[in-house]
């Protein structure tokens, strides 16, 4: 019977040891719960913890950066244009105590969440216009006036200026961009959420998409607009081309003509070399000169099968009378 007694003692000690504490882990935090209401202090630190056995439960909350996504919305921006905005949080609970009265739980506060946070998006998005949203920064623009700045320093011709311009007005500034209205909307949203003991650590835009409608006049327009940008830069390259084009066909007449005058001065020197070397001939000996050119004058004229009908005092025929040329 003592035994009996004794088993049962031991048993009914380790029941209540182990009703009387709990656990934390490093990435929770606790609430002692007795009937429905909260007792004590939240429980911070990890470690073994001690509660009030059968009457009191503990309720574990994560202490780790969670995420949230939000359901994607409709929202008309300030220049009508309908958008599909789909955002994800991601958020902590910073004040259990307040988390579990406000919220009771997880599945609560999401839902919570998502309604502010569609909520204060739509507010916020509906006070810009659709540019503001799609782009961060005016960094395209900056790429325009660095390729404006190159084509200046390559000599690039007026044409091309007037399309870095046309492509400069197309393409409209902006003001705040896509960044700084989530971070607007993460500090809307964090006075809100804060008074459930929840920290937001920021409110991202994932993604933006257009309603088909929308869609489709965008797409038209970025076409159109590339097009016309297309055209202008074929133009001001055909431009350039033509230019390239006249200066090499003026360097080549330039280096013709030169080449043709060089040609002439060559010609002409050697022509007179050639009419001083006959002077110098003839004045040696003339009828040798004399001689020489008949024979030049018979090999021209007989290598073209030519026929002359001359009389017999030609002079022409002199040599072949004095009997100067024999047949071979």
């Amino acid at each position: 019977m003592k035994k009996i007694i004794l088993s049962f003692s031991l048993i009914l000690i380790l029941v209540l040891i182990n009703g009387s504490t709990f656990t934390v882990m490093e990435h929770e935090q606790g609430l002692r719960i007795q009937l429905g209401r909260v007792v004590g202090q939240p429980v911070q630190d990890a470690g073994l913890h001690f509660k009030l056995p059968f009457i009191q439960e503990v309720r574990r909350f994560d202490k780790r950066i969670l995420q949230l996504d939000v359901e994607p919305s409709e929202v008309p921006t300030l220049d009508k244009k309908f958008i599909w905005v789909d955002t994800t949080a991601r958020w902590k609970i910073s004040n259990p105590l307040t988390f579990y009265k406000a919220l009771r739980g997880i599945p609560n506060a999401e839902a919570r969440m998502a309604t502010i946070i569609s909520g204060i998006t739509k507010d916020t998005v509906s006070n810009y216009n659709l540019i503001e949203m799609v782009r961060n920064s005016n960094s395209i623009l900056d790429d325009i006036q660095e390729a404006r700045e190159e084509a200046k320093q390559k000599s690039i011709t007026d044409a091309t200026d007037t399309t870095m311009d046309e492509l400069t007005v197309s393409v409209e500034p902006i003001q705040f961009g896509r960044e700084k209205i989530s971070e607007l909307i993460t500090q809307r949203s964090k006075e809100e959420l804060k008074n459930f003991g929840i920290f937001l650590v920021d409110v991202q835009i994932r993604s933006i998409a257009y309603k088909e409608v929308v869609e489709q006049k965008v797409y038209k327009r970025m076409i159109s607009e590339r097009m016309k940008i297309a055209t202008k830069i074929r133009s001001a390259g055909f431009g350039e081309k033509e230019k390239i084009y006249g200066k090499v066909e003026l360097s080549l007449k330039k280096i013709e003509s030169q080449a043709y005058k060089k040609s002439q001065e060559i010609r002409g020197q050697a022509e007179a070399d050639a009419v001083r070397v006959y002077a110098e001939a003839l004045n040696l000996d003339p009828e040798y000169y004399e001689f020489v050119r008949t024979l030049q004058m018979y090999e021209n004229i007989f290598k073209t099968n030519s026929k002359l009908i001359l009389s017999t005092d030609s002079h022409f025929l002199e040599l072949l009378k004095k009997g100067f040329i024999t047949s071979g």
